[in-house]
């Protein structure tokens, strides 16, 4: 049996972050049901988002965050801060050949902005 992911994200303000979601990952309403509210990619690529309308935020760092990547971090950084997003380093972090900047969505929801610094190459094919 196939199986597939969706990203569940909890909110406060089911609304608005579902706007913001959707404006940050170039996404579209799909519907909204009760508490949620779906996003999809407009080229069925990507996972369908799911904001859920909750009371509040568990307290602490979530456990599940979205990684957008990028081939441009510092326009998609200053593109998500005008959306409301909020970077939280100073300098992006980099480790086994990524970097990314860490920030936080409109609710504090921390997610990355990231790109690869180096590529690795297939092996030569026989």
């Amino acid at each position: 049996m196939a199986a597939h992911v969706e990203i569940v994200i909890d909110a406060t303000d089911a609304d608005a972050l579902a706007g913001f979601w959707a404006a940050a990952l170039g996404y579209r309403a799909h519907g909204a049901a009760g508490q949620y509210r779906s996003l999809v990619d407009p080229d069925h690529m990507g996972p369908k988002v799911i904001i859920q309308q909750v009371g509040e935020h568990a307290a602490g760092k979530n456990g599940v965050h979205l990684d957008v990547h990028t081939d441009d971090v510092d326009g998609q950084v200053s593109r998500l801060e005008g959306l409301g997003a909020a970077r939280l380093d100073a300098r992006p972090v980099v480790e086994a050949g990524t970097s990314w900047v860490r920030m936080t969505d409109p609710e504090g929801n921390e997610f990355c902005v990231c790109a690869a610094q180096d590529r690795p190459t297939r092996p030569a094919e026989r």
